[in-house]
């Protein structure tokens, strides 16, 4: 039989056949691939944990904090005066002060009527002069009387009535004078004087009432101070000395600094607390008004601490934690007790040793076990 002659399309065909046979033959078939992609994720599980996130750390330092006593308790009065009414039975013609005023000692707060007060003034005088006529008389007669002693002119009786009668208008001249006295002081109560310098926290004061003696008109909160009477348990009271630095915070928000003036000498044996009288710098529109409830806190010096940035510490279902920086940069999570914070330190109490590295700007995102990226690079471990 006669063979037909190659095309170059049965060639092309014959030449890919070929090929194939031998990579099959080599051992570059499906197989082979697989293979190949099983070692590479062999070679990823095998290589270093990708960083979670990137952190900057620190290390707990050694600081002075504040050691405070907190307290709540009332702002009251230092003292307060009551300014009342002299004279009674005069009508109250003018009122000078109202609630608010910063008054002077001896300062005018009221006026009373003072006509009838006049009129016995001006009777109380006459009566004085009278008395003193009456006395220079008297007084003239015992003399001329004895006088005429050596002569006996005159008996020894009518002598010594002549002295009675001399020391008799003497003692009238005396209760002249005071009966004038008592009422020039009458005419000086008709003007109510501020007994002290300070500030009226009350008036009763009212034009034009007929008031009898004692009646109150106004009521003064001498100059002006004011203090903190703090609730203090009588655990904590041996603590206070007279002296202490105390800063108080109104609950208006506003906030004065005091001094410790006196520590009560008893304690309220039904609730075991005592008042310490905390003296209040009173300038003025600082906000704190007597009658106030008022919180504050004692300054008992400082102690040593250790302490972290705020940021470190995290809080989660009600613990703090702190995350450390371990090798390879995995962080542990470790629970911690803390305790006073001062702007933005934080003490720890208890959990961590003063030589770890922690986290700090990113903390609140990182779990137990993490791997960080360090952003500076001098706090690495």
């Amino acid at each position: 039989m006669k063979q037909k002659p190659f095309t170059p399309l049965t060639l092309a065909t014959a030449l890919c056949l070929a090929l194939a046979g031998l990579g099959l033959s080599l051992g570059f078939g499906p197989a082979s691939h697989a293979e190949d992609a099983k070692a590479a994720k062999a070679d990823a599980s095998n290589a270093a944990p990708k960083a979670s996130m990137t952190v900057t750390t620190a290390k707990p330092s050694q600081s002075a904090l504040p050691v405070r006593l907190a307290a709540n308790g009332n702002i009251a009065a230092w003292q307060e005066a009551s300014v009342g009414s002299e004279s009674g039975g005069l009508k109250l013609l003018e009122v000078r002060a109202n609630v608010g005023d910063v008054v002077k000692q001896g300062q005018v707060l009221a006026v009373f009527a003072a006509d009838t007060v006049q009129a016995d003034v001006a009777l109380a005088r006459a009566t004085l002069a009278e008395a003193q006529a009456n006395a220079a008389d008297a007084l003239a007669n015992a003399e001329r009387a004895r006088s005429l002693q050596a002569s006996g002119a005159l008996s020894t009786q009518q002598i010594n009535q002549y002295s009675t009668a001399d020391l008799s208008a003497k003692a009238r001249v005396q209760s002249a004078q005071a009966q004038l006295a008592q009422q020039e002081l009458r005419l000086k109560h008709t003007q109510v004087l501020a007994p002290d310098s300070g500030i009226i926290s009350a008036r009763s004061a009212t034009v034009g009432a007929v008031l009898g003696a004692g009646t109150e008109l106004f009521r003064l909160i001498r100059q002006g101070r004011l203090e903190w009477r703090a609730e203090v348990t009588s655990a904590e009271l041996g603590r206070i000395k007279v002296g202490t630095p105390v800063q108080v915070q109104g609950a208006s928000g506003a906030a004065v600094a005091g001094k410790v003036r006196m520590v009560a000498p008893t304690v309220d044996p039904q609730t075991r607390a005592a008042l310490v009288y905390v003296d209040l710098a009173t300038p003025a529109n600082n906000g704190i008004k007597a009658g106030m409830f008022a919180r504050g806190e004692f300054a008992l010096g400082s102690t040593g601490a250790l302490t972290v940035p705020q940021q470190a510490v995290v809080v989660r279902d009600g613990f703090n934690y702190i995350f450390s920086l371990g090798k390879d940069n995995k962080v542990a999570q470790q629970k911690v007790e803390v305790g006073r914070r001062v702007g933005e330190q934080v003490e720890v109490l208890k959990g961590l040793s003063a030589d770890a590295t922690i986290a700090v700007t990113g903390a609140g995102f990182l779990n137990d076990g993490d791997t960080v990226r360090v952003a500076n690079k001098d706090a690495a471990p």
